[in-house]
């Protein structure tokens, strides 16, 4: 078990593939931490397990080895990535939902010092991630993201549609979720209305909040596909803007 979790610090921390680090590395952490939690009550090596039941989907947390903030939310059932059709279904939504809840971990290692609507999600292709099972990323947004979508508020419609700018020299497909839709949303169910085709394992997406002053209330889903995307890019693992919310 030590073993995988020092293999987990390197493919967490950096989602790259390395050499002599399996990709079912962060599905054996998950098992651990199911066994754990059934056995002992205590979720470690995660911050927290649910065991699911009553037609619930389990899922567990882990904090990012290595990184002050990042929180990974992972099914506790064998799933590979965002390209499994299952997600589709009412699983993704409740996989989804978890990581909404996991926020506050992002935000209570800030103590206080972010506010929950810069926690930010990112979810990774195949080419783009390091592990074959499903992980949802949480940490702060970019400044940058943010600014720029700040700035371009009214780009957005209820439909997915080419961004005109870029995020992180990437070029999206972005749409407003709009705040009354957020507690049912499904994003993988979502990312199979994108344009054009519909497998999806050379596709990434991240969510971010909008801001308060945003002519409309909800969230970005933004999406862009390459054999190689990564949308994680779009979270700040050092979370700059924790820092500015202190300075003010």
């Amino acid at each position: 078990m030590r073993a995988a979790l020092a293999s987990l610090a390197l493919v967490v921390t950096a989602g790259t593939a390395y050499a002599g680090v399996t990709r079912d590395t962060l599905w054996v952490v998950t098992r651990t931490c199911v066994a754990a939690q059934a056995t002992f009550g205590k979720p470690f090596p995660c911050l927290h397990v649910d065991l699911g039941g009553h037609d619930q989907p389990g899922f567990a947390v882990l904090k990012a080895p290595l990184l002050k903030t990042e929180v990974v939310v992972m099914p506790t059932a064998r799933i590979v990535g965002l390209e499994d059709r299952s997600l589709r279904q009412t699983s993704g939504a409740a996989y989804w939902r978890a990581a909404t809840q996991a926020r506050h971990f992002v935000t209570d290692a800030l103590q206080g010092r972010l506010d929950i609507s810069d926690v930010a999600f990112a979810v990774n292709s195949q080419g783009g991630r390091s592990q074959d099972q499903l992980h949802i990323h949480l940490d702060c947004v970019q400044p940058a993201v943010r600014a720029t979508l700040r700035a371009n508020a009214t780009a957005f419609t209820s439909e997915w549609h080419p961004l005109p700018f870029p995020l992180e020299r990437e070029r999206y497909y972005g749409k407003l979720v709009p705040a009354d839709a957020l507690d049912g949303l499904n994003p993988f169910a979502e990312l199979a209305r994108l344009p054009g085709l519909h497998d999806l394992r050379a596709t990434s997406f991240a969510m971010v909040s909008t801001s308060p002053g945003d002519p409309a209330q909800g969230a970005y889903l933004l999406a862009y596909r390459a054999a190689d995307s990564h949308a994680e890019w779009l979270l700040d693992h050092d979370c700059a803007l924790a820092g500015k919310t202190a300075a003010h």
